[in-house]
C-alpha cells in the first residue's frame, strides 16, 4: 500500500522541501526532454532516487500498478490502424515514450511518499505556500495521503468478501458494480466519521507542525533540483 515506510535511508533523512524540489524538477525535465536519449538520462536519475530511498524497482512498479494498464493501452491502441497491415508499430513509438515518461514520474513520486511522513509533507507545503492557501493545501495533502490507503484497503476487503461468497462466478460488469458500490458506501461512511473526529478534536487550521531544517545532506539534493530545473529550461 502506498504510504510512508519508516527507515534510515538517505532519502528518509532529507528535508521534505528538498525532496519536493527534486520531484518537481524531475517532472519538468522529463516532460521537456522526450527523446530516447533524454528518457535514458531520466532513467538513470530514477535509479539513483530508488537507491537513495532503498526502494526496489519492482516494489515501486507494484505501487503504481493501477496506472500500468492505461500506460500500456495507449501505445497498443495507437499501433492499430484502419488499413492493412492493421498494425503499425511506428505509430506506437511516441505514445510508448510518453507512457514511459509518466511511469518514471510516478516512480519518483512513490519514492517521495514512501520516505516522507505525512506531517512533514504538510509542514513543507505550508512553509512553501504562505497564509491560508498553504494551510488549505497542506491539510488537503495530509488527508489524501491518509485517506487513499484506507480506501484501497476497503476495496480489497470488498473483493475478498465477494470471492468468499462465490461472487467470482458473476458477470464481470456485475462484479465491478458490486465492488464500486461497496467502495463508495465505505468512502462516504469514512468521510462522515472523519468529519466527526475532526470536530471532536477541535480541528485547527494552524496546528503545531514539526520543525524543518536544511542540513548538509540536503545540499546535493538542492543542487540536483537546480540542475533539473536548468535541464528543463535548456
Amino acid at each position: 500500500m502506498l504510504s510512508y515506510d519508516p527507515g534510515n535511508s538517505l532519502a528518509h533523512r532529507l528535508d521534505p522541501r528538498a525532496k519536493l524540489a527534486v520531484q518537481v524538477g524531475f517532472a519538468l525535465a522529463a516532460f521537456s526532454h522526450t527523446s530516447p536519449r533524454g528518457l535514458a538520462i531520466a532513467t538513470l536519475l530514477v535509479g539513483g532516487v530508488l537507491a537513495a530511498a532503498r526502494l526496489s524497482p519492482l516494489v515501486a512498479a507494484w505501487e503504481v500498478r493501477y496506472a500500468l494498464p492505461f500506460l500500456v493501452a495507449g501505445p497498443l491502441l495507437a499501433a492499430l490502424v484502419l488499413d492493412p497491415p492493421w498494425v503499425a508499430p511506428v505509430e506506437a513509438l511516441a505514445p510508448a515514450l510518453a507512457s514511459y515518461r509518466v511511469l518514471l514520474v510516478l516512480v519518483v513520486s512513490v519514492a517521495y511518499v514512501r520516505t516522507t511522513p505525512v506531517r512533514d509533507s504538510r509542514a513543507a507545503i505550508q512553509r512553501i505556500l504562505p497564509g491560508r492557501l498553504g494551510r488549505l493545501c497542506g491539510t488537503g495533502v495530509a488527508l489524501v495521503f491518509r485517506f487513499l490507503p484506507v480506501i484501497f484497503a476497503d476495496l480489497t476487503r470488498a473483493r475478498t468478501a465477494m470471492r468468499a461468497r462465490l461472487g467470482s462466478e458473476r458477470a464481470l460488469g456485475e462484479r465491478m458494480e458490486l465492488v464500486a458500490v461497496a467502495g463508495v458506501r465505505r468512502a462516504f461512511a469514512r468521510a462522515e466519521r472523519l468529519e466527526l473526529a475532526l470536530r471532536a478534536r477541535c480541528f485547527a487550521w494552524n496546528p503545531t507542525l514539526p520543525v524543518l531544517r536544511f542540513s548538509r545532506i540536503d545540499v546535493p539534493a538542492l543542487v540536483l533540483a537546480l540542475g533539473l530545473f536548468g535541464w528543463a529550461l535548456w
